[in-house]
């Protein structure tokens, strides 16, 4: 909870956002290391999780759901805040590496694969490596918040091309935003 208004956290946010769009809340299930929600509509199910472990050790709740659900990689989604992005900026992308990213470096390592997608919501950069940790776990400034909200948003805006697999359909409107 500490960290709840960090811009560490703006994976979070999205979630809550998403939850509140839809009016589910979630609920903590321990087999997850997580809180979840699962949501169905005749297209799709989906869960979504957030992991209740140090942000570091995410990879331990995304496998164990996708374990016990039998989720492919190919079919998971991490949202996920990016130093290398301007605040607000969105990019989807699948794979790839951690970046330096210690959350997606352990849902690599947990998962035993790089090519779930990732929704990168920018909280730009400090200017200095030294800074990072600080940075990345200090509240963000108003105009800042207000931009990944913004981000958040847009992004939500293409959820439902994201799940039915019209990705570049998604990225090309996400991304010329």
């Amino acid at each position: 909870s500490q960290y709840e208004q960090t811009r560490h956290n703006v994976g979070f946010w999205w979630l809550d956002q998403l939850a509140s769009d839809f009016g589910l809340s979630f609920k903590t299930e321990s087999r997850f290391h997580g809180q979840l929600i699962q949501y169905t509509n005749p297209e799709h199910k989906v869960w979504l999780i957030k992991p209740l472990t140090f942000m570091n050790r995410s990879g331990q709740s995304v496998a164990a759901l996708a374990n016990f659900y039998k989720i492919p990689a190919e079919n998971i989604l991490v949202i996920h805040d990016e130093l290398d992005l301007p605040a607000g900026t969105v990019r989807l992308k699948r794979g790839g590496g951690h970046g330096g990213h210690n959350g997606l470096r352990d849902i690599i390592s947990q998962l035993g694969s790089k090519d779930f997608l990732r929704c990168r919501i920018g909280i730009d950069h400090p200017g200095n490596s030294k800074q990072v940790a600080d940075y990345v776990l200090s509240k963000p400034s108003a105009t800042d918040r207000e931009n990944m909200m913004a981000g958040i948003d847009n992004s939500l805006r293409v959820l439902p091309d994201v799940l039915s697999g019209n990705l570049e359909k998604a990225m090309n409107w996400l991304h010329s935003q």
